[in-house]
């Protein structure tokens, strides 16, 4: 039995007449009948009564058009369903962060050009973000920091400048202007937890300046270093795109030394032609191109 016999059959049972049938398949007469007949002679079964030109079902042809209805039907919704999903009229992204800050305008930008694709985020630390996405349970993942993976395709989305922030009647952050990196030695400090692309790029500012300050906390989340450096325990850096304006804090540049956090948005490299993905990419890269640009690589 061929596809193309049923479809011949589903034709001819619906218009009752070969003549009618081979005008909507665009098929001529004779080939619709000799694929009729072969469907009718493997399987030794009678589906049509031909009589006056007219082709009456019979007892099996009713039956089996019962079931090639449900088949050409669900054939139509499979093509409905691609043609969608090529439009990018349905579908589901699946997102990984890091955090809410650079992934929410992405979002907000992408759901307002495909407002009918689903989307799910999670958030989670760059090792979590990046094992979902080699393990393929996200599509594209928004992180600072990515290490050169052949696996990975990976476009730089932003270039953040990171400072330093305190309590307002901190002594370091009553002069205005920027701090001088050599004025944080010895200054008690809260840190992200090891890992933290803020802390790796400021860490290694403070290393090329020979300046050690005084860690007094490691804190796992941006909102508890703030809530620690609020409380007076000593300052903190923070990228200043991740900045939240708070009564209690300011902040301030490092006006000797080029700080800089880094977002970046990646996918595996064997699916960034993936429509849905590549869509996602495209609304990133022109928010990135309009802030001043990123690279891919």
């Amino acid at each position: 039995m061929r596809f193309t016999q049923l479809r011949s059959f589903h034709a001819v049972a619906a218009a009752e007449s070969v003549t009618a049938a081979s005008q909507q398949l665009n098929v001529s007469q004779p080939t619709l009948t000799t694929q009729v007949r072969a469907l009718e002679e493997e399987y030794s079964v009678e589906l049509f009564i031909r009589a006056g030109g007219r082709m009456r079902l019979t007892e099996a042809g009713r039956q089996l058009q019962q079931i090639t209805r449900r088949l050409f039907a669900e054939e139509a919704d499979a093509r409905h369903f691609l043609t969608e999903s090529r439009e990018l009229k349905t579908g589901k992204l699946r997102v990984g962060a890091v955090g809410p800050f650079h992934v929410t305008e992405m979002l907000v930008a992408f759901h307002a050009r495909y407002p009918q694709i689903e989307i799910s985020v999670s958030v989670g630390n760059s090792v979590e973000v990046l094992e979902s996405l080699l393990d393929f349970r996200s599509d594209v993942a928004v992180l600072a920091y990515v290490e050169n993976d052949p696996r990975l395709w990976v476009r730089q989305y932003s270039e953040d400048p990171i400072v330093v922030f305190g309590r307002r009647d901190h002594p370091l952050m009553q002069a205005a202007g920027g701090l001088r990196i050599a004025q944080l030695d010895g200054q008690p400090m809260v840190y992200r937890e090891r890992g933290s692309n803020t802390r790796r790029a400021s860490e290694a500012a403070l290393r090329a300046a020979g300046v050690a300050p005084q860690i007094v906390m490691e804190i796992g989340s941006r909102e508890a270093v703030r809530e620690a450096v609020a409380s007076g325990v000593g300052l903190g850096f923070v990228s200043l795109a991740e900045y939240i304006a708070d009564e209690r804090l300011t902040h301030r540049p490092v006006g000797d030394a080029n700080i800089f956090n880094h977002a970046h948005v990646a996918c595996v490299r064997d699916r960034d032609q993936s429509r849905l993905i590549a869509a996602f990419m495209e609304v990133a890269a022109a928010l990135s191109e309009a802030r001043g640009g990123g690279a891919a690589g």
